[in-house]
């Protein structure tokens, strides 16, 4: 891509972030975001139509920017890993509670599973072949929500919590999801 060249959607997700530094996601304009980009309201209501696309897009471009986690191929690294996660969030509350709040709205796309789901998904198959496909979803589902923006914003702002305290809570599921599978489903006995 040349200079002149410009990424419109990209454009216009790294001006809505940012904007969240200055106002809430709900104060952002598409009026407002389209003079900060350069280009017509239409314009970014021809990328993002409705305000739900804009903030699905916005949390994914913001977990694959600045919120991205650290990859992990062990149950120990994952929450290392999470724990970085969430100190990241504390750092950017505002792009936090975006990722967040998105992933609480109904799908706007028929978009594949985040990366992190598939890599939970990956790590349950590598450390716990033996497990039956149900119960890995399980496990996967349930690591994912204690590994999330939601966990972290329900629990920073219901309970003033940090990242540590919410890292806490975290490797504490870990702990009793992983202890309640069953010896003979991991790779490498507990």
């Amino acid at each position: 891509m040349t200079p002149e060249q410009v990424d419109t959607p990209t454009a216009i997700l790294e001006s809505a972030a940012e904007l969240l530094r200055e106002c809430t996601f709900d104060d952002i304009a598409y009026r407002a975001l389209g003079e900060r980009v350069g280009v017509s309201e239409r314009t970014i209501y021809r990328q993002f139509p409705t305000r739900s696309h804009l903030l699905t897009a916005l949390a994914r471009h913001l977990e694959t920017t600045t919120l991205a986690m650290p990859g992990f191929d062990s149950v120990v690294e994952f929450q290392r890993a999470v724990r970085a996660y969430f100190r990241a969030l504390d750092l950017a509350p505002a792009y936090a509670y975006v990722v967040a709040r998105a992933t609480t709205i109904s799908p706007v796309d028929a978009a594949d599973p985040s990366q992190l789901t598939t890599d939970i998904r990956a790590l349950i198959a590598h450390e716990a072949p033996g497990l039956n496909s149900r119960d890995a979803l399980r496990v996967a589902t349930s690591l994912r929500y204690f590994a999330s923006a939601v966990l972290w914003a329900r629990l920073r702002s219901g309970f003033d919590m940090d990242a540590g305290e919410i890292a806490d809570v975290f490797d504490e599921a870990v702990t009793r999801i992983v202890g309640r599978l069953p010896r003979t489903a991991w790779s490498t006995p507990r």
